[in-house]
């Protein structure tokens, strides 16, 4: 492999993360450094925990094939919803939060039977639920606003001043908890890094040099040590990073891991082919989408707990924002490509670009333009490697 393929082979594959550096290099340069303040990073976290969560969701049904699910936006404002109601007539609120995330799985479900065993398409089955869902949260809302007031609810699962994992060893200027979290991070990532490539060795398997290994294992603990001290400057662990977390362990495990995992990137690499291997392909649908009305549910918990209310509007253009998420983080429009870290840093790619312009006052409008060129630019990159592969 001559240097240049390997230059070439380098770029391709870490095209994201390198458009993540330079768009926040350029917004770092163009706000005077304001955009990697403490407060700044917080808030990229706390505002965009819906996209990190709703995004990994639909990487599963991306996977399938290029499928979307158009209705989580409206998923999301009727759970948040369904949970205000039950708060506001003075519901337990552990038992408000079962019941929203058993109403997305309950919605998920209802569409996922539809598209794994009717096979009605995904796209029509979930812009109906788009309809349906928006059109049930006014009727029970009745066009209004409703409050959340349960305090212990918006401080575990919220985005506001005082939703941050308290300090056990309590730091004063800087967030002691926030630093430990960060280190044992990094130490656990390691160490699985090492192992796994110790494993493969072991076994035969082809592994990366051990200077390329190195090299990257650098850069990522020294990418997570300067955003734990910022956040450590600020306030520490916001409670919605938590979630995000939890998110991401669980659902990378799933992808990696796991049979379910394997059944997912075979049904979009060629489900015919997995259909014949003896695989139950709806079965595999119906996760996907079921799975997705989960995480909406989920969602729309932390949706109402960052804005402290439920109204009929809310989660307009969630489900782009998802969308554009996994295809910007390299999920394949025809299915079959992706991972969960990737959508994460196509998430954060939105939440810098979305920050970044309003430090700048860019009109919210020509943020929209930004987003869907950067969209259309993902997809197209795409679409061309896809082509010089074949």
């Amino acid at each position: 492999m001559t240097t240049k393929s390997k230059i070439l082979d380098f770029v391709q594959k870490y095209t994201m993360i390198i458009a993540l550096v330079l768009v926040t290099l350029f917004f770092t340069w163009r706000t005077g450094g304001k955009i990697l303040m403490p407060q700044n990073i917080t808030n990229i976290i706390s505002q965009n925990a819906y996209v990190f969560v709703l995004a990994t969701g639909m990487l599963l049904c991306i996977l399938t094939g290029g499928n979307i699910d158009l209705s989580v936006g409206s998923v999301v404002c009727f759970v948040g919803t369904v949970g205000a109601v039950l708060m506001h007539k003075d519901l337990n609120m552990w038992l408000a939060v079962v019941v929203m995330l058993l109403v997305g799985l309950a919605i998920g479900a209802w569409q996922a039977f539809w598209i794994a065993y009717v096979h009605v398409p995904p796209f029509i089955t979930t812009l109906s639920g788009m309809m349906v869902f928006r059109g049930l949260s006014n009727v029970v809302l009745q066009g209004k606003t409703m409050s959340v007031t349960n305090e212990k609810f918006v401080q575990i699962f919220g985005g506001g001043a005082n939703c941050y994992v308290k300090d056990v060893f309590g730091g004063s200027e800087i967030n002691i908890l926030c630093l430990v979290v960060g280190v044992l991070a990094c130490v656990l990532y390691l160490f699985f890094t090492f192992r796994n490539r110790s494993t493969r060795s072991r076994a035969g398997l082809e592994v990366e040099s051990l200077l390329k290994t190195l090299v990257k294992a650098v850069v990522i603990v020294a990418v997570v040590i300067f955003f734990t001290l910022r956040l450590a400057q600020y306030k520490g662990l916001p409670m919605a990073l938590v979630w995000v977390a939890v998110v991401i362990l669980i659902y990378t495990y799933i992808t990696s891991k796991t049979t379910v995992g394997r059944y997912l990137y075979a049904i979009g690499g060629n489900e015919t082919a997995t259909k014949l291997s003896g695989i139950d392909t709806k079965k595999i649908y119906f996760f996907a989408y079921a799975n997705m009305g989960l995480l909406a549910g989920l969602a729309g918990v932390l949706t109402i707990a960052r804005l402290t209310s439920a109204q009929p509007t809310y989660g307009q253009n969630y489900e782009m924002d998802a969308i554009g998420s996994c295809f910007i983080g390299g999920a394949s429009a025809y299915g079959g490509v992706g991972t969960v870290p990737g959508v994460i840093i196509g998430a954060l790619l939105m939440g810098v670009i979305n920050i970044g312009m309003s430090i700048m006052g860019v009109d919210a409008n020509y943020q929209k333009v930004v987003k869907g060129l950067v969209l259309l630019a993902a997809v197209i990159f795409d679409v061309v490697s896809k082509k010089k592969n074949s």
